[in-house]
């Protein structure tokens, strides 16, 4: 399987909201596992299409401590929130950059298959901080875009002094 490019910030590609799949083909389910083996290798517990240049409804998780449960959701909305947890949250598009995010505790969300078979899922803790994490950069928006301006313009500029130093190096 082909290991794809991940985009980083600033890349204003990342802020592109994706359209629904609407082709559920062969073409979909290569980019399907195009995107797990691309988010295994980087390392990484969710990935979405957006982050890969792809404008599409669609992201791959794996929280499993083996990586060997992987999930796709296609079209993905979430129908039901309830709660509130605080979480530490990196991303492969924001490389070596944490913060705390503000998510919900419990998630209903509904979703298609590569196949285009439509199920619903309930998901709480991790999985659900994920999941709302991807989704989040399918509306063009990357985790840091939840912090307070004076922590998202620290993270920003730790992350151009990283760049900078590995320019340098």
């Amino acid at each position: 399987m082909a290991k794809l490019n991940i985009l980083t910030i600033p890349d204003k590609r990342l802020k592109t909201k994706a359209v629904a799949v609407e082709q559920f083909d062969s073409e979909l389910v290569t980019l399907v596992a195009d995107m797990l083996d691309t988010m295994y290798a980087a390392p990484g517990i969710g990935l979405a299409a957006t982050q890969v240049d792809v404008h599409k409804r669609l992201v791959v998780l794996d929280i499993s401590e083996d990586k060997d449960q992987p999930l796709c959701l296609i079209n993905a909305k979430i129908t039901k929130k309830t709660g509130h947890q605080l979480h530490e949250e990196g991303c492969l598009s924001v490389p070596n950059i944490y913060a705390k995010v503000k998510r919900a505790e419990l998630i209903e969300v509904e979703a298609q298959n590569e196949k285009g078979e439509v199920f619903q899922l309930r998901a709480e803790g991790l999985l659900a901080i994920c999941i709302q994490h991807e989704l989040d950069h399918l509306e063009g928006i990357v985790f840091l875009d939840h912090l307070s301006p004076l922590k998202r313009k620290m993270a920003l500029k730790k992350l151009e002094k990283e760049k900078q130093e590995n320019e340098n190096d």
